[in-house]
């Protein structure tokens, strides 16, 4: 089979689309031949060797695919070869074929094609696990989304609309703002000419928000912490990691908890519970429209390169999608 591998990191051109080993399914696990992979932020954190590959996991990019099973192991039950699915990946996605584990497995949405399918699986796991599972918002509360027209922004507007919650979203562009507003935004804010905290305590009449995604990191943690609602959770799963200073007595006098999470580290057995919640919480919600894949361009996989420096630039809303 064909696959993007990376031999050197550095930039996307280093990207090589070459014939390499198919896989095979170990017990428990899945062969899905691939129709299309999105591709992610963390995808261009590995091409440049800042993300580091857990050792049993494959070293080929991809986090996310859809596609039809065409092997399956031992000692799996509920899925057949021929079914259409869309999966998480412990990495793999950008080839013509991919083994993954069983638990980490979806139904491909009916209503969506497969481009549209492979969109969703990370942002799902990772907007889910984050929002709902960790920092339990609830309808009627106040969250606070920040990069609104990214993948996970995009996802997670929709997802806390969907559930009942009032919207807030930052956007760096007046285009961006405008389109924040489309993905179930209730107030948008442009974070290059407004501060964002302030914006929020203007927009919530002094509540703050309850729950807050960031994917800026350290630059934005004063701020978020500024923002936070009596109570309120920031959960953080991206961006700068370099040290910053947390004020503490802030955060305690607001009784407030900060959070700071990766999805690609988890056991195998936290995705496949992660996995599950998401099919019995979130695939309704798709099924019936009130959460829409928003997908930007469509590239074959031997244009991973094009992929990789479109996500690069800035100015994708939604994600960018390779086919096979």
């Amino acid at each position: 089979m064909k696959a993007v591998v990376v031999r050197t990191p550095g930039t996307p051109d280093v990207l090589e689309w070459v014939t390499v080993e198919a896989p095979r399914p170990g017990p428990g696990e899945l062969v899905i031949d691939v129709r299309a992979t999105g591709v992610n932020k963390a995808d261009l954190l590995q091409r440049q060797g800042m993300y580091p590959v857990p050792a049993d996991d494959s070293p080929l990019l991809g986090l996310e695919c859809s596609g039809s099973i065409s092997a399956v192991g031992v000692g799996v039950a509920g899925w057949a070869v021929g079914d259409e699915v869309c999966a998480l990946l412990n990495g793999g996605g950008y080839a013509q074929s991919v083994s993954v584990p069983a638990g980490q497995v979806l139904p491909k949405p009916a209503n969506l094609s497969f481009v549209q399918a492979a969109s969703l699986p990370e942002a799902a796991c990772t907007v889910y696990s984050n929002i709902a599972m960790l920092a339990r918002l609830k309808p009627g509360e106040t969250f606070l989304v920040h990069g609104a027209t990214s993948g996970i922004g995009s996802f997670a507007s929709q997802w806390a609309k969907a559930l009942g919650a009032r919207v807030l979203a930052t956007a760096g562009t007046p285009h961006k703002v405008a389109r924040s507003a489309e993905f179930g935004a209730d107030v948008t804010i442009n974070y290059r000419e407004e501060d964002f905290a302030t914006e929020v305590w203007k927009a919530t009449q002094g509540h703050g928000a309850d729950v807050i995604l960031d994917i800026v990191g350290g630059p934005y943690l004063a701020r978020n912490v500024r923002a936070l609602a009596a109570d309120g959770r920031l959960v953080m799963i991206g961006g700068d990691v370099s040290p910053t200073a947390l004020d503490i007595g802030e955060l305690m006098a607001k009784r407030g908890s900060v959070a700071a999470t990766t999805l690609r580290s988890r056991s195998h057995r936290q995705k496949a519970e992660i996995v599950a919640a998401v099919r019995a919480n979130v695939w309704p919600m798709v099924a019936d429209g009130r959460i829409r894949p928003i997908v930007d361009t469509v590239l074959p996989m031997h244009d991973a390169a094009q992929a990789h420096q479109l996500l690069a630039d800035g100015k994708v809303v939604g994600k960018v999608v390779l086919t096979v």
